[in-house]
């Protein structure tokens, strides 16, 4: 896909979220189970319903050539393919941004493809962006934590959850335990201090200053230890690839 093609999706995408009206806020608090009050389910169930009602036009109208309805889909669904799907997979954000353009155009040049179910349009767009990734992966050599056969397993998978009708939230929730699984092993292959520190700022996600308090140093002192960590995890990735 040529960069200006790909640029112009992601304006097209940017532009919407412009042009979208704010959305309006309930009354009702989000709180513990307990404070929740009993009609608060239905409530939710409801809005859930709208706003699958609302993404299925959105797909009726992008079929038909609406690419303001395609659009939108891709601006409710983009940032989450980004952070569960593509950058785990491909390591950087560079190669994510490029993957998550490619998987725009993907999705422009296919998406009559695309038939309506009940789970949405969530898990269809998923494999065609894992595809995307994988094809990242095979033509050029990377440090991540996902080899090649590791993705080609996940888009077998994807593509099981598409067929039993899986919907976003457990699609999410797979591909966040894959990541974390993946990076567990590499965390196992690398000094336990440095894995501590990882685990306390990327997987737990304490802010520095929490981290710090965690392992005992001053704020400046865990910065450094982070950054030897996080290069001592890509060291151990490119080692467990050489050696693969």
């Amino acid at each position: 896909m040529s960069s200006r093609r790909g640029s112009a999706i992601l304006r097209l995408v940017a532009n919407s979220e412009k042009a979208r009206p704010a959305k309006q806020s309930g009354p009702v608090k989000r709180g513990k189970l307990a404070d929740v009050p009993v009609a608060a389910p239905s409530r939710d169930e409801a809005e859930l319903a709208a706003e699958r009602e609302q993404e299925r036009l959105w797909c009726e109208q992008a079929k038909a050539g609406d690419r303001q309805a395609l659009a939108e889909i891709l601006r409710k669904h983009g940032p989450l393919l980004y952070r569960t799907v593509l950058l785990p997979r491909l390591g950087s954000e560079a190669a994510a941004q490029d993957a998550l353009a490619d998987t725009y155009m993907r999705v422009l040049e296919r998406f009559h493809q695309f038939e309506w179910r009940g789970c949405g349009v969530y898990p269809w767009l998923r494999v065609v962006a894992m595809r995307i990734a994988l094809d990242a992966l095979r033509s050029r050599k990377r440090e991540t934590l996902f080899e090649p056969a590791d993705l080609s397993r996940a888009v077998d998978e994807a593509q099981k959850d598409l067929q039993e009708g899986v919907d976003v939230k457990l699609c999410e929730k797979r591909d966040r335990a894959a990541a974390r699984k993946r990076l567990e092993q590499a965390l196992g292959a690398i000094n336990q201090r440095y894995a501590k520190a990882i685990r306390l700022r990327v997987l737990q996600e304490l802010s520095r200053d929490e981290a710090a308090a965690e392992l005992g140093v001053t704020v400046p002192t865990f910065d450094v230890v982070l950054h030897r960590a996080l290069n001592a995890l890509r060291k151990a990735v490119h080692a467990e690839e050489a050696t693969a």
